[in-house]
């Protein structure tokens, strides 16, 4: 297993982004879940072995409502990171 697929994962919905299209449902119903018609439960941390299906369902996510991180993952970017 490789340190990539240890490291815990952050989830982000975009609620008020969100459509309640399912796909994310659908993708990884471990993760995400639809109650009613438009209200979705989701999981901000699930378990390193979804990894994939997460980034399956933000990618399929019609409105890109799903953001997807390593909690402890620095950016350069904007002057972020340890060499800025």
């Amino acid at each position: 297993m490789t340190t990539e697929t240890r490291k815990p994962l952050q989830v982000m919905v975009d609620l008020n982004r969100c459509q309640g299209y399912a796909q994310c449902c659908f993708l990884a119903p471990e993760v995400f879940e639809l109650h009613g018609q438009e209200a979705l439960w989701y999981d901000p941390a699930p378990e390193p072995a979804q990894r994939d299906r997460v980034r399956a369902a933000a990618a399929a996510c019609p409105v890109q409502a799903i953001r997807v991180a390593s909690p402890h993952a620095t950016s350069r970017r904007n002057g972020a990171g340890p060499d800025a």
